[in-house]
């Protein structure tokens, strides 16, 4: 079992310490609210078992596809690692930071390696790093060849961790664009 199937079978066993509830009634309590699309839910779990964003969105997984969880290479959750960078003065930016994993789940499968202050994203080789970089911006680091550089997308010097970085400091600034960049860093890393 790799890290990170290591990290998500932990974080269920937590989830079914805290909410006393076992991973088959977990999702018996999914599949009886009738709900189908992700965030509806992933919202009810939050709402309904008091569960924070990523073991929500864990449990979300879980419910939908049982394969996905652990074992399989997949989607990592996204909040329960990313949740200790956001905090205190960079807590208001743990929403774009969910915005941009969300988008990125919707890409296919790939590995989640938590490091001190970001996630890095990986496939066979690490496409993006996301963490924050201020107290106001969030920062993406992404790693794709021949893309031109613009005042938003920055290339980086030789020998740097990513080719490019960009900064998000707004919910509207994880938009089409930006989506495209991560993509395209996304399908290089293949």
């Amino acid at each position: 079992m790799n890290v990170v199937d290591k990290a998500i079978a932990t974080q269920l066993a937590n989830i079914e310490k805290k909410t006393g509830k076992s991973r088959a009634e977990l999702t018996r309590i999914v599949k009886a609210s009738g709900l189908t699309k992700h965030g509806e839910i992933r919202d009810m779990l939050k709402k309904e078992l008091g569960l924070g964003h990523g073991d929500a969105n864990t449990v979300t997984h879980m419910a939908l596809d049982p394969s996905r969880i652990p074992g399989a290479k997949t989607v990592a959750p996204t909040g329960a690692t990313a949740d200790a960078f956001y905090t205190g003065p960079k807590a208001a930016l743990k929403p774009i930071h969910d915005k941009l994993m969300d988008a990125i789940n919707k890409f296919g499968a790939f590995e989640i390696a938590p490091k001190k202050t970001y996630l890095s994203l990986r496939r066979k080789k690490q496409f993006a790093m996301i963490g924050p970089a201020t107290n106001t911006q969030v920062e993406v680091g992404l790693n794709m060849k021949g893309v031109k550089p613009t005042s938003r997308l920055v290339a980086q010097p030789d020998k740097s961790m990513c080719q490019y970085k960009v900064r998000v400091a707004s919910l509207a600034e994880v938009d089409k664009e930006l989506l495209g960049w991560i993509q395209q860093a996304f399908d290089a890393a293949a």
